[in-house]
């Protein structure tokens, strides 16, 4: 997918294009800090329908959303305060990966021994004029 440059309202939009996109359910989000990864993962959430607005697991490291049918809908990573790919391993990571469901990686640079082949990674940058890009890349 090329290059898209988009704004806060468009954000809708540019999840239909990922979930319609996106050749596997992992998706992995890369950008600096404050690019708008959690955000877009709030749209995706949306666009599929789940019971929940979602917010960032900082702290947490992972969260679980379902769908508003109940069914178990996705996992969102963000493994910004990870020391290392082993922290994610003691999480159960791969188990996450087993089940069918969306997974949403933040900062997957941190754990990507432990990244599945299947996958599909989400580049995002901030432009100068406050707009996001983002460029969706399957393997």
């Amino acid at each position: 997918m090329d290059r898209v440059r988009f704004d806060h309202s468009q954000l809708a939009e540019v999840a239909k294009n990922i979930v319609k996109n996106a050749e596997h359910k992992v998706l992995c989000l890369h950008g600096p800090m404050g690019v708008g990864k959690t955000t877009l993962v709030k749209a995706l959430l949306m666009v599929l329908g789940a019971s929940d607005s979602g917010n960032s697991p900082t702290f947490g490291i992972v969260n679980e959303y379902h769908h508003n049918n109940g069914k178990l809908l996705a996992y969102h990573f963000d493994c910004y305060r990870l020391e290392d790919e082993m922290e994610a391993y003691d999480l159960g990571f791969e188990e996450y990966l087993a089940k069918n469901v969306w997974v949403f990686i933040e900062w997957p640079e941190k754990i990507t021994g432990l990244l599945p082949l299947g996958l599909t990674d989400i580049f995002l940058e901030l432009e100068p004029d406050f707009s996001r890009s983002l460029q969706l890349k399957n393997p």
